[in-house]
């Protein structure tokens, strides 16, 4: 993310409150833009619609599918797009270009395949057993598969440093979506979930294929290597682990909540619990700038320390390498700390905010009451994936393997407790478990302030690995050098 802090950097030169302003605002559209766009389209299309005036189990029905469209596609994209990431940053690192679109091929077609694994046999299940009708089902089913196509390509834009065009893209997708509900309820005179539910699935495809568009258009040649791709899968693997489990822990405290006497069982194929989701819905908002100002501090400050320490390994003196560890160590110190203090003070002004103006717009009760302990949660959990951040720089996977282990098993044990406590202690699931992966990542950052030299310099091989005959363990026979001169003779 070079762009970004590069960006920032000319923009926090005047250290001015207005720079400061429009640097949080800068990296805020770059990072989250896309997500506050989707929302907006459906608050747009809700209002001009008029979705309220809509019986309250089509309503539902609306809701519930964009909500499993957006968590299922998360998740089942989640596993493989790390390691696609790495694969394709090593070859961009090594000019590699035309080993780009064979990684793309490859990723496109497990994703769906994936992803269809799952959604197929779920709307079948929908379709049948829920008596919901084919085309709203088929609709749905394609909108998950826009999105999953979105979500993948945006991997390769980002990694190209295109977030103006990812925001650009999504803005295109729901302006077009947005005019065509408009179309199908007034031109065609659909109904009005479907109008939505169906503009919305172009908007995503038409996002999607922006996205592809330019995926070939910065990378139009094809080295045909595919096998590389999957060797990739096989050394990192625990690339998938980490990103599936970081993604489940997620959303891992609101499935065992649908298990709930709370839940809503819709059609007899969705379940949620609407106080539980929402109240985490709102903590998520919360908490989110999190990842704006993480980006913003590491691209501007953590990345150069590291830089010069990684310059100091490959050519420096010892003296360089230990002034240049201790400075990055005492630079990630100072990124956390600064994290925490910045994203309490913007939690807490949210907070307050949503706690004073919520109740009047309908949003009271047990939803607010469920609230601050999934907020406090969700503000643990993210300064927890800043660690996971930090390991990735130290390409230390087996410690974020662990804590993406440790956070997302006991937010899951931890839940099963909580559904039993009052609702204003329903969020100690998420809670403990941010603190305890928070707590592992930590433990493993220090332990590699330690051990950094030995994990650096004591991972390589003289000799390449490979596949073969093993030579010979003999190196010198001192009997076949005496023959040598009798031969000569």
């Amino acid at each position: 993310m070079a762009g970004i802090g590069v960006k920032l950097n000319r923009i926090y030169q005047k250290n001015t409150i207005t720079t400061n302003i429009v640097g949080f605002f800068y990296s805020t559209t770059m990072t989250i833009a896309p997500v506050l766009v989707v929302i907006i389209n459906l608050m747009l299309m809700q209002k001009v619609l008029k979705f309220n005036t809509v019986r309250y189990i089509d309503r539902e029905l609306f809701s519930c599918t964009v909500l499993y469209v957006f968590i299922f596609s998360l998740l089942t994209t989640s596993p493989f797009n790390a390691v696609l990431s790495r694969y394709m940053s090593d070859a961009i690192f090594e000019e590699r270009y035309e080993d780009v679109l064979p990684c793309h091929r490859i990723g496109l077609l497990i994703n769906i395949c994936f992803s269809c694994l799952f959604a197929i046999p779920f709307c079948l299940w929908e379709h049948f057993v829920g008596k919901v009708p084919v085309y709203y089902v088929f609709t749905g089913y394609c909108c998950f598969v826009s999105l999953v196509l979105v979500f993948y390509n945006m991997l390769y834009l980002s990694i190209c440093k295109e977030y103006r065009l990812i925001s650009l893209h999504f803005a295109l997708g729901m302006i077009v979506s947005f005019l065509l509900s408009l179309f199908f309820r007034y031109i065609c005179k659909m109904s009005i979930p479907y109008s939505m539910l169906l503009s919305l699935a172009i908007g995503f495809f038409v996002t999607a294929v922006f996205e592809w568009a330019k995926v070939h258009q910065f990378f139009p040649d094809n080295s045909e290597e595919y096998r590389r791709v999957f060797v990739y899968f096989k050394r990192y693997w625990h690339l998938i682990l980490i990103n599936f489990l970081y993604t489940l822990g997620l959303f891992i405290h609101n499935f065992v909540f649908w298990r709930t006497d709370m839940a809503m069982h819709l059609v007899k194929t969705f379940v949620c619990n609407q106080p539980y989701d929402m109240a985490t819905c709102l903590a998520m908002f919360t908490n989110l700038s999190a990842s704006v100002i993480f980006i913003s501090r590491v691209e501007m400050y953590f990345h150069e320390r590291y830089k010069a320490y990684a310059d100091a390994v490959f050519g420096g003196r010892g003296l360089d390498i230990q002034n240049t560890r201790k400075r990055m160590f005492r630079q990630l110190g100072s990124e956390l700390m600064t994290l925490i203090r910045l994203q309490f003070i913007i939690s807490v002004v949210i907070y307050l905010i949503f706690v004073i103006f919520l109740p009047r717009m309908g949003y009271a009760g047990l939803v607010m009451r469920i609230y601050p302990m999934v907020a406090a949660g969700y503000f643990i959990l993210f300064l927890m994936y800043s660690e996971i951040i930090f390991l990735y720089y130290f390409e230390d996977l087996q410690g974020a393997l662990v804590t993406a282990l440790s956070f997302c098993g006991v937010t899951f044990l931890a839940s099963l407790i909580a559904v039993h406590l009052p609702a204003i202690f329903f969020g100690v699931g998420i809670w403990t478990g941010s603190v305890v992966g928070f707590t592992v990542a930590y433990m493993r950052l220090r332990w590699m302030e330690t051990h950094i030299d030995e994990h650096m310099f004591c991972r390589g091989n003289l000799i390449k690995r490979g596949k073969g005959i093993k030579p010979s363990a003999k190196v010198f026979d001192i009997r076949e050098l005496k023959k040598e001169p009798e031969d000569e003779g």
